[in-house]
């Protein structure tokens, strides 16, 4: 099983991933609304629908793997377009959930990430 990190927010996320990768380590990357302190629920609908298609697949995930769940922060934070997850260069997010593999091209977004052999054939390439 890979191993699973969670982090809040840009910051958080660069640091994590600057650490891994002086690991030298496969890493895989889900980016997702945040909580919201209100109500307690996730402000992303399809996110909330995709957890648990991501959470079955994970097994599936290269030995050795990193996970990391990155919550973007809320709502009003996510649809700025100058955000820096849409903006960072090896990110250009354009949507929650996204699914990538940390320096490759390839990513799952949004409605894709309701369907787990897409998810499984991301982690077997």
């Amino acid at each position: 099983m890979a191993n699973q990190i969670a982090v809040e927010g840009y910051e958080a996320f660069m640091s994590k991933i600057s650490e891994l990768e002086e690991q030298k380590k496969e890493i895989y990357c889900l980016f997702s609304g945040s909580v919201d302190p209100q109500s307690g629920k996730n402000w992303c609908p399809d996110c909330v629908k995709a957890d648990p298609v991501i959470e079955k697949c994970l097994p599936n995930m290269p030995e050795g793997a990193v996970f990391v769940h990155c919550h973007v922060g809320q709502r009003d934070y996510w649809k700025n377009k100058t955000n820096d997850f849409r903006v960072h260069p090896k990110l250009k997010l354009s949507g929650v959930p996204t699914l990538l593999k940390w320096g490759e091209p390839k990513k799952l977004v949004e409605d894709q990430l309701f369907n787990p052999d897409m998810i499984n054939m991301m982690f077997e390439d």
